[in-house]
């Protein structure tokens, strides 16, 4: 990278840091002491670097600080809410950031979870394939690259995967939720490579039983299994203390070696089940499992940090350039505050240990902190309203053309 665009990068990154509401070209510009955002539009549209490599640089200062051969890696994706209709990727469709059907773009990312911490480490961003994968005069128009075709979510997950193999990180396991449980290339994969899953199942997904012999529900197999059969154990610490369930496990190998198991999880207060295909390559105890089960609300909670603290959903930008640049820059900035945060020492008994939020929060009152002059503040408040009011004159020429 250049010294303007990595001057540039590291304004952008501190912004993503900053107290700043709103994390847009405009507002990071402003807290920089630029004239005017050309810089910060210029570093996410036009600049010469490779938002890839800089992923790959994040992931490894993460996996150097953070790895161990244990570690869990995680896949999901999160919906980023849009209006009008040439985002890259933009379609109606079902995101659980809304609750519901809503016009979005959709991410999905890889995280890692080991004993040493939690973070994002990876990212692809899904195309639908009739609105966008079939529609080659709006893939150029977004500057989607013309080796880039339709990919389910499992398939974009099984490729991070592949580049994290191929990058040497250590982990032992993956899991995900139903999207990635019901895909069989996903599951052959990572037992080719000797890599254990604890993937989440539908309850009308079926099972071999008494060696391979009998197919039956999950759902129905659950109603068989005695009570004195399911045992409480903690999948991770929640906001409100251990995440406690009841869990019971049966064997469902069907070939002498094998070590495959259904996972069942049990609320203790409503009766809600949740089902999961495992396996692995050597024999494991049940809390080992319920552990990997756990895993997978660290991506949750990054997703909520990552949107909530460094601004990984404020972009407004509308390529695939554009979005994968804004993307990485965010990862980076939650890595910074996920190591710092996990290079605190114990804190003591009386205390909680020092937060994501709560090192952000340091963070700009001790280090991060601007002041900038009236004049320069004025400017931006003229600049700001003068763009303003030349959109809404766009606009109105616009319906007026109708």
């Amino acid at each position: 990278m250049r010294a303007e665009p990595r001057r540039t990068a590291g304004q952008f990154v501190e912004g993503l840091l900053s107290g700043v509401e709103r994390k847009t070209c405009w507002s990071i510009a402003e807290r920089a002491g630029h004239d005017d955002p050309q810089a910060m539009q210029r570093l996410l549209r036009t600049a010469v670097w490779d938002a890839d490599g800089v992923r790959d640089d994040v992931r490894a200062w993460l996996i150097e600080e953070l790895g161990h051969p244990d570690a869990v890696l995680v896949c999901d994706e999160t919906g980023f809410l849009k209006k009008g209709l040439c985002s890259v990727g933009v379609q109606r469709q079902y995101t659980g950031t809304a609750g519901r059907v809503e016009n979005s773009q959709v991410g999905v990312f890889l995280a890692y979870v080991s004993p040493e911490g939690r973070a994002m480490i990876d990212r692809r961003l899904y195309l639908p394939e009739t609105t966008w994968c079939d529609r080659p005069e709006r893939l150029t128009a977004a500057g989607v690259p013309d080796q880039v075709g339709f990919a389910t979510k499992p398939a974009l997950a099984r490729q991070m995967i592949a580049a994290a193999l191929n990058a040497a990180v250590p982990f032992a396991w993956v899991t995900g939720d139903e999207v990635y449980g019901a895909d069989p290339g996903l599951r052959a994969d990572l037992e080719h490579h000797g890599i254990g899953y604890v993937l989440t199942v539908g309850c009308d997904r079926r099972v071999h039983v008494n060696d391979g012999r009998t197919l039956i529900r999950v759902d129905d197999l659950a109603e068989r299994i005695p009570r004195r059969e399911w045992q409480q154990h903690s999948c991770g610490p929640g906001a409100k203390g251990p995440r406690a369930y009841l869990w019971a496990w049966i064997t469902t190998a069907t070939q002498p070696g094998e070590h495959r198991w259904l996972l069942i999880r049990r609320n203790r207060t409503t009766g809600e089940l949740a089902f999961y295909l495992c396996w692995s390559p050597r024999p494991v105890p049940l809390h080992t499992l319920v552990t990997v089960a756990g895993s997978r609300w660290s991506i949750e909670e990054l997703f909520q940090t990552g949107k909530g603290q460094v601004g990984l959903d404020h972009y407004q930008v509308r390529s695939w350039t554009g979005w994968h640049r804004h993307v990485t820059l965010a990862m980076l900035a939650l890595a910074v505050l996920t190591l710092l945060a996990a290079q605190q020492p114990d804190a003591a008994p009386e205390i909680i240990a020092l937060t994501v939020a709560e090192i952000r929060r340091l963070l700009n009152a001790l280090v991060l902190t601007a002041a900038l002059p009236p004049e320069h503040i004025l400017h931006w408040s003229i600049w700001r309203r003068t763009s303003q009011a030349r959109a809404r004159r766009a606009h109105y020429q616009r319906r007026q053309a109708k």
